[in-house]
């Protein structure tokens, strides 16, 4: 695996909760540290490396990808050891049963989904979907010690680490969109080799699973003459609708669409042509359920891209991406700020 996949691996193994980016945010923050002139990060643990520009009167790029992922909340503690719970961001009860847990309480606590097995399942309700209201988390502990060590509240993330497939392809947790912060880091990289007029903020953002939250901070606290979005979109799997999912290993997917920017999408598609970086369009309808949405409307609006990652499997543990995708998003941003028109 080359050194992207490497990072790719790093990140994925870290445990960030969507509400709980604390937990990562100075291992990310150390990832943008060698081609940075600055790294910060805010009051929401939003990680902003900047890298100034090299005219005498830059203009100002934004970078953004968020690194929460998507996990649970611990809502009761029975009197039996079991912890009822509920999602934090969009998890799919249908993926989840029997899953391996880390419950961060005063300790972290490994736990497993459980379910009832099929043997004690009425006959009325087999073949039916489990419910997470049905759903327990075991720990191992009876109530007395359980409720020693977890709290209401608590996160709970899930274990799936990263592993290499064939193909150059890489699946586990949080893919999405820790695949948008290994761009980030190939951006920066990249920048190094090539001369820029513009300050760039690269921002590993919080809380993007909970409504892109940590972009609207970021969006007015940094006034931007241009925004690029990176995440991910639905990789092609089988009886999904071929025109909302793309193949891994094709490239990057450049969105088209009302809220992005049509001179910049233009521009930077035409240059994916001249660097032949293998790319692909996807056409975006709505408000493309990104921070793209949230750059348009920052302040007088930020002219934004959106850069998306195919990833198969999306909000599930087992999330799976091309990191030649992942270079060729970070290429392509990378080449087109350095390259950039001003107005």
């Amino acid at each position: 695996m080359n050194e992207c996949g490497e990072l790719l691996k790093k990140l994925g193994s870290l445990s960030a909760v969507t509400g709980r980016e604390n937990r990562a945010s100075e291992k990310i923050a150390e990832l943008f540290r060698p081609y940075c002139d600055e790294v910060k990060i805010d009051h929401f643990f939003n990680v902003i490396g900047i890298k100034k520009g090299q005219s005498e009167n830059p203009g100002s790029v934004l970078v953004t990808a968020h690194y929460d992922e998507i996990g649970l909340i611990v809502t009761e503690i029975e009197d039996s050891g079991f912890l009822r719970f509920s999602a934090a961001g969009g998890v799919d009860p249908k993926a989840i049963g029997a899953m391996e847990v880390i419950v961060h309480g005063k300790k972290d606590l490994f736990g497993v989904i459980g379910t009832k097995p099929p043997h004690l399942i009425p006959p009325e309700d087999v073949g039916k979907a489990v419910k997470m209201d049905d759903m327990r988390i075991d720990i191992g502990y009876d109530g007395k010690k359980a409720k020693e060590l977890v709290s209401i509240g608590d996160m709970v993330s899930f274990v799936s680490p990263p592993q290499e497939l064939l193909n150059n392809r890489i699946a586990g947790k949080s893919m999405d969109n820790r695949s948008g912060v290994a761009a980030l880091v190939e951006i920066l990289k990249e920048l190094n080799k090539l001369r820029h007029d513009d300050d760039v903020y690269v921002v590993a953002t919080v809380q993007e699973e909970l409504g892109l939250i940590g972009a609207f901070s970021v969006t007015y606290n940094i006034k931007a003459d241009l925004g690029i979005v990176i995440d991910v979109c639905h990789g092609d799997m089988p009886d999904a609708p071929s025109d909302e999912t793309f193949p891994l290993g094709k490239g990057v997917a450049v969105a088209v669409g009302p809220v992005l920017d049509r001179r910049h999408t233009k521009a930077i598609i035409k240059l994916a042509k001249e660097e032949k970086i293998p790319y692909q369009i996807d056409p975006e309808t709505g408000d493309t359920g990104t921070e793209a949405a949230v750059h348009e409307v920052a302040r007088e609006g930020i002219p934004v891209i959106l850069l998306s990652i195919p990833s198969k499997y999306m909000h599930t543990a087992v999330e799976m991406v091309c990191v030649d995708d992942v270079i060729a998003t970070g290429r392509l941003a990378a080449r087109y700020i350095a390259g950039r028109v001003k107005e």
